[in-house]
């Protein structure tokens, strides 16, 4: 259940009304302050609220029940969109277009820095990178493990560029305590054990979709976040498993209007994955934009032939320069934002 709030409400009215609440009906509230109302989201067992009593109150406009299962996540809770901010001042999901490039896997230092300059002078701003991979098979590469996020440490060091890299359970967090974004990979969407522990710190969570999850159920996963205290979490579309084999999987595109219209959290898309073939990451990327996705994450590789880990699904930089100019192309016809194109900060 939501109750709306009437506009300019003094603190200790908000305040008071919340513990009047909570003492007679026993449930949490969650309070979202938007530029135009105040929100508060009833969370546990409302069956027995009585909504005529409710909206008597003089401080409140309205009352709605919500259906769906997901309560911090939902935007009837939280109208504005919520917007990320780094460290450095980079934000995600105000409106403009954030890319995110680098490879796969972190092979080198040579390599890992190689493509960090090359997608920081096309517009990346920020750096991707696997040290831990999740493998179909147990014979490949399966990463570099703590090495390769030292790599990443030493790329950002150079570039200026935050870093994003997948951690794969609980167990491996503590050396993701400086990592500026911790990704969440399609096949740990549902490790509800994993999740709840993200949800104890704050570092921002680029949270996947499962290739077999429905919407509702990323959604879900990203409720287990943010029901433990981080409410920093990126949705991110990477396409689904369906009856096609043209593709490595399917891009679900409408997912991002339908996630906007959901939820107030920023919604990525991951065309690398999604295709698995390289020619088809600028159209789906410009697809993506068009659609409004809040930014993109995308393979990078100085030379995917050799790659250790999807070099054939990664782009070369000169390709990867191509999609942005064309993104950007989309983003200005869309009247979207284009300067987080530009490296956010210059070492």
């Amino acid at each position: 259940m939501i109750i709306v709030l009437k506009n300019n409400q003094t603190e200790s009215k908000i305040n008071e009304f919340k513990e009047y609440l909570e003492k007679k009906y026993n449930v949490g509230i969650h309070v979202s302050v938007g530029r135009d109302s105040v929100v508060l989201g009833l969370i546990g067992d409302t069956s027995a609220v009585d909504e005529d009593s409710i909206r008597a109150q003089e401080i409140v406009q309205e009352v709605k029940r919500v259906q769906e299962p997901y309560k911090k996540a939902n935007r009837k809770f939280h109208p504005d969109d919520t917007v990320i901010t780094l460290e450095n001042g980079l934000k995600i999901g105000d409106g403009s277009v954030t890319l995110i490039a680098g490879p796969c896997s972190v092979e080198s230092e040579e390599q890992v820095t190689e493509v960090a300059e090359a997608v920081k002078k096309s517009g990346a701003v920020i750096l991707r990178g696997g040290a831990f991979k999740p493998r179909t098979s147990p014979y490949a590469f399966q990463g570099m493990g703590a090495d390769g996020l030292k790599l990443l440490r030493l790329a950002r060091k150079r570039t200026g560029l935050p870093i994003i890299s997948e951690v794969m359970s609980v167990s491996q967090l503590e050396l993701f305590e400086d990592v500026d974004i911790i990704q969440v990979g399609a096949r740990n969407m549902q490790n509800f054990d994993l999740l709840k522990a993200l949800g104890k710190q704050r570092r921002p969570v680029l949270l996947k979709r499962g290739l077999a999850n429905t919407i509702e159920e990323l959604l879900m996963s990203a409720e287990y976040i943010m029901s433990n205290g981080n409410e920093n979490v990126i949705l991110c579309e990477r396409g689904i498993r369906t009856f096609e084999t043209k593709t490595r999987n399917t891009l679900d595109i409408s997912a991002v209007p339908i996630l906007k219209k959901l939820s107030h959290l920023p919604v990525f898309i991951d065309p690398s994955h999604a295709a698995g073939i390289p020619w088809l990451v600028e159209p789906l990327s410009m697809a993506a934009v068009a659609a409004g996705a809040d930014g993109l994450i995308i393979e990078v590789h100085n030379n995917p032939a050799k790659a250790l880990c999807d070099g054939s699904q990664s782009l070369t930089p000169d390709m990867f320069d191509s999609v942005v100019n064309n993104v950007k192309k989309i983003a200005a016809a869309v009247d979207r934002k284009v300067s987080v194109f530009k490296a956010a900060v210059d070492i």
